[in-house]
């Protein structure tokens, strides 16, 4: 298969949805930003370029921007040769990340555009009222007339604060203020239905209507001087987006004028389009930002009532507890042969699951002392997780 659709009808629903973006998230990777001497300034004049063009034409616009590493190693001259550990990178991204922006204001002021600053944390979108703050902010600067120029807060993220690349970042952000298209700039010129290295008979892959199995087999099958550029990533990113009704778009971050290319029609990278099932902005939440706290293992009629009948999880249909975790955290459910099939918000603690678990729900009260809900997981707050 070298497309979902023909190059036809491929080329129609991209422009169909190119026309009617509105608002949109471009990200862009080091491997576009940086080259040997650190930021690549007349990579970063293009990629501001290409948003004003954007910008002018009416629609709304985040830049999601990596490079602050990059930025702080040149500031200080660091022996590039030298092994970069989790302090060293928070080090040179907090030397770095005012360059970085200043590179930016410099560019885009000289179009007239003022931009804001805005570092975050995985926290910050995990903790609802902090999400929904960061929304607020984000469309005020639109109201502002300024481009907002996000990046992960380095300096401060540990491992379990962690977004874990910007792909998954901007990813996010396209759902949290609702964005229409998330475009990926990378070093990659995008899929391809083979290997081009090896496989003379590898077509590039224009447009995805479905992320399946065999797609995110093709993380590999790209061209690229510097690498696959994380394509597994950035694969992932496009379902996260498509669940929330967004397109998405990865290709080549230093070929002039992209982004004109992209939007006057012209067949470049590849485009995944939006899930037909689109999933409501809280589920999103839960289902794609959300981390697990810990794991329930199911009985088939439990795993048949959660995906096939839309119900809530029962202590009844529960047979193990993993791990520690309290009420209202993310917690996996997974089949007889661990496969992850959804997620949801519990209602009772580890240990109190653990002791009403594969019990009828009129037992509830009379094992723990008090009964708050009759479901372990309600519907509300659950998500199945076969299309994510």
């Amino acid at each position: 298969m070298i497309e979902q659709v023909s190059r036809k009808d491929g080329l129609y629903l991209r422009q169909t949805l190119f026309d009617k973006a509105r608002r949109i998230v471009v990200k862009v990777g080091s491997a576009v930003l940086t080259d040997q001497n650190g930021i690549a300034e007349e990579v970063v004049e293009n990629i501001v370029r290409e948003i004003c063009f954007l910008h002018n034409s009416g629609r709304e616009v985040i830049l999601v921007s990596s490079g602050a590493v990059a930025a702080g190693i040149k500031k200080i001259s660091y022996n590039q040769n030298s092994k970069l550990g989790i302090k060293e990178k928070q080090a040179l991204a907090a030397i770095g990340q005012s360059s970085l922006m200043q590179t930016y204001e410099k560019y885009f002021s000289s179009f007239n555009l003022n931009t804001a600053q805005v570092l975050l944390t995985h926290s910050d979108l995990a903790l609802r009222d902090r999400y929904l703050n960061v929304r607020n902010t984000l469309l005020t600067l639109f109201k502002f007339n300024v481009i907002p120029v996000i990046n992960e807060n380095d300096t401060v993220s540990v491992q379990e604060l962690r977004f874990g690349d910007n792909d998954t970042l901007g990813a996010h952000i396209c759902n949290l203020i609702e964005a229409d298209m998330f475009i990926c700039l990378t070093d990659v010129i995008g899929l391809y239905s083979g290997n081009p290295e090896t496989d003379h008979a590898a077509q590039p892959v224009y447009t995805i209507t479905e992320i399946t199995p065999e797609v995110e087999s093709w993380v590999n099958n790209v061209k690229s001087a510097l690498g696959t550029g994380g394509m597994e990533s950035k694969i992932k990113a496009a379902k996260i987006v498509s669940s929330g009704g967004g397109s998405s778009f990865i290709g080549p971050g230093r070929e002039k004028e992209i982004l004109q290319k992209l939007f006057s029609g012209q067949m470049v990278g590849t485009f995944f389009l939006p899930c037909k099932d689109r999933i409501q902005s809280r589920k999103r939440w839960i289902a794609t930002v959300l981390k697990p706290q810990g794991v329930l293992i199911l009985d088939a009629g439990a795993c048949s009532a959660l995906c096939d009948r839309g119900k809530s999880l029962l202590p009844s249909g529960v047979m193990e507890i993993k791990g520690s975790f309290g009420v209202g955290d993310p917690v996996h459910c997974r089949d007889e042969n661990g496969k992850v099939i959804a997620i949801g918000l519990i209602n009772y603690s580890s240990e109190d699951t653990h002791k009403i678990k594969g019990k009828h729900s009129s037992k509830i009260e009379e094992i723990l002392g008090y009964k708050d809900n009759d479901e372990v997981m309600h519907r509300d707050n659950l998500v199945i997780l076969e299309h994510l």
